[in-house]
């Protein structure tokens, strides 16, 4: 039997043999391909303690990953639809609002007074944090259309509450409500009654 190597193939590596027999007598040729890396054993313990030197990867094996462009689309979207759901939460709230409304009545009690006070603070309390607010959806390339829509929004809930209020007479609407603030008016005459005979 016959060996023949490709150079360097004197290593303990991996190890791909192609036999073939041809004639009568017998003869085989084995066909040898080195796969590891050249220069022995020696060579190859030393690349796994240093990692150093040259080193022979599989076809098509990278050190560093491809960036994948289809994930990055992917987290693109995400944010977009992250920023919209907080974009028209306010918007979403509306409906429930005007059920809140219709349950609570006109009449003034402790539990309809409650909930105006509620649906009064809610939009409020979005606008004082709007900067916050901002901040969440500057990563979103349509951010002024959605912070437009949040502002829209949280003015919507606020004018709801203040109908609210005046449905239940609570705002000073009425001239009769500032009564203590008008001056009594002046008399321009004296009358008096006639002689009794």
């Amino acid at each position: 039997m016959a060996t023949a190597g490709a150079p360097g193939s004197s290593g303990g590596g991996p190890v791909a043999a192609l036999t073939s027999r041809s004639g009568a007598g017998g003869r085989r040729f084995k066909w040898a391909i080195e796969l590891g890396g050249g220069g022995g054993g020696s060579g190859r313990s030393r690349d796994r303690g240093s990692n150093q030197g040259d080193s022979n990867y599989p076809v098509g094996y990278l050190e560093k990953p491809p960036a994948d462009i289809s994930v990055q689309e992917a987290d693109q979207d995400l944010v977009q639809k992250r920023c919209w759901e907080i974009a028209i939460a306010p918007l979403k709230q509306i409906p429930m609002n005007l059920f809140i409304m219709y349950m609570a009545g006109n009449t003034i009690s402790i539990f309809p007074i409650m909930m105006v006070c509620m649906m009064a603070w809610r939009p409020i309390q979005a606008l004082i944090s709007m900067s916050a607010t901002s901040k969440l959806l500057e990563n979103s390339s349509q951010k002024f259309l959605q912070g437009l829509l949040y502002l829209i929004g949280n003015l919507l809930g606020l004018a709801l509450a203040v109908y609210k209020c005046q449905s239940m007479g609570l705002l000073p609407t009425h001239a009769s409500d500032w009564l203590a603030f008008i001056e009594p008016p002046e008399r321009m005459e004296y009358t008096g009654g006639g002689m009794i005979l």
